[in-house]
């Protein structure tokens, strides 16, 4: 277990990628704090999914898009932890319209918790690992922040934030021991994106990928994984694809 005696905080791990990603570092020895903003019947079972395992993990509730609750799920998780090692910044929303068609809170509200969040809870964490010379921060982006596709454009302009954030923390954080880096997922199911890989519509979009299928929310929790672990040390500022081969081809931006 090559993370035996970390301690993980993940955001939006109640479901989906996050719950993969809890369950995958908690299988490698990390102790885990689940975050969650409103899921906490899924998060509280999963907790206790991990400790029926031998695991260790928490519930940690709040907002990312607040940065008093983002220091707040740091404390908590310090506290009843014993400390912190890796922070998944994962949780994020989609609210999916074309620009003409785009209201003013669909665009903020995609901002705030998809890069709003990832900045507040960098900068909670970031005392804690700068003091002790040790952190690993692990940002869960999006091809689309790299593509563009329609509908998408406040989700992947939100996406492109965190990605070209990753490499500014990445650089400025390097000298306190600290490692950033970001996992691009493509089309993998889930509740966010369950109206682009359903029925005819995901059919379409999976003859656009080339391993013509989505990928598995367990694929990208190995990658998260991964670049917590030792095996990555020398990697920061790394933005990394799992995307079955979509960002190679060019496609139509469409199903």
């Amino acid at each position: 277990m090559k993370l035996q005696g970390q301690v993980a905080l993940v955001t939006g791990g109640s479901r989906g990628i996050g719950a993969a990603v809890c369950r995958r570092l908690a299988a490698d020895g990390a102790a885990v704090a689940i975050n969650y903003r409103s899921s906490e019947g899924p998060a509280k079972e999963l907790a206790r999914e991990i400790e029926a395992a031998g695991g260790r993990a928490i519930t940690v509730h709040g907002d990312v898009a607040d940065p008093a609750a983002a220091q707040e799920m740091v404390r908590m998780t310090i506290d009843d932890l014993g400390g912190l090692d890796i922070l998944v910044n994962n949780a994020g929303v989609a609210q999916d319209a074309l620009i003409f068609n785009m209201e003013m809170d669909d665009w903020l509200d995609v901002m705030k918790v998809n890069f709003g969040g990832v900045f507040h809870c960098t900068k909670a964490v970031l005392p804690h690992f700068m003091s002790k010379g040790a952190g690993v921060i692990v940002n869960v982006s999006s091809v689309m922040g790299e593509r563009g596709w329609v509908g998408e454009s406040n989700y992947a302009a939100s996406k492109g934030a965190v990605n070209a954030f990753t490499r500014c923390c990445a650089m400025e954080s390097a000298r306190f021991g600290i490692r950033v880096n970001a996992v691009l997922p493509g089309f993998a199911p889930t509740d966010l994106v369950a109206g682009l890989t359903e029925g005819a519509t995901g059919r379409s979009i999976k003859k656009q990928i080339p391993m013509r299928d989505f990928g598995e929310v367990e694929q990208i929790a190995d990658v998260v994984r991964f670049l917590s672990g030792p095996e990555s040390s020398y990697m920061t500022g790394s933005l990394v694809n799992v995307d079955g081969g979509a960002m190679t081809a060019l496609g139509l931006g469409r199903p």
